[in-house]
């Protein structure tokens, strides 16, 4: 009995130049105002002078196994899928930004032309229809890796369970579905 997927990401920050093609491919894909972010690059700076460097860390919504943004929601607008994704039914999103609060990643914004809240998808139906989310086919060094993490031959999920790998916010008990390579 094959599982149903499961879709996880790695984000490989020793690749990532800083270039910003994620958020904008993101921006375009969901039609985004230009004061909204579903997907945004922290830049890190570490060391002292003349020994310092920097790093640029992709951040967006983790999709958690353990979402807090999901028990705080009053309607049920915002749920998680049995594919792994957390989601946002707009329909029902009354705009109470309960999430937005609960969200430990930032990883939430109101639209504010509609009132409702939304975020990163994974860019659920282009994943759905055979592509992978926008985010991921634009980055020029390949930092995203995408796929289904209950398929012990991707490479997500190879990845997921090497030692190269770890989760942020393992403290808050939210268990990610974004892993990172950060050395």
């Amino acid at each position: 009995m094959t599982k149903s997927p499961k879709w996880a990401m790695i984000i490989d920050t020793t690749k990532c130049v800083g270039c910003f093609a994620c958020v904008a491919a993101c921006h375009n894909q969901n039609d985004l105002e230009l004061t909204e972010h579903f997907n945004r690059v922290e830049e890190q700076e570490f060391g002292t002078f003349p020994n310092f460097s920097r790093r640029f860390v992709p951040m967006q919504c983790q999709h958690c196994d353990n979402p807090p943004c999901v028990g705080v929601c009053p309607t049920g607008a915002s749920y998680k899928r049995t594919d792994g994704v957390v989601a946002i039914d707009a329909q029902r999103c009354i705009g109470c930004k309960y999430c937005i609060l609960s969200c430990p990643y930032n990883a939430r914004t109101i639209n504010r032309a509609h009132g409702y809240v939304h975020k990163c998808s994974f860019c659920i139906s282009l994943v759905e229809s055979g592509s992978m989310p926008a985010c991921v086919s634009t980055c020029p060094t390949g930092v995203r890796i995408f796929g289904d993490i209950n398929d012990p031959g991707s490479e997500v999920a190879k990845l997921a369970h090497s030692k190269k790998t770890s989760r942020i916010g393992k403290d808050l008990n939210t268990m990610p579905s974004i892993y990172y390579i950060i050395e």
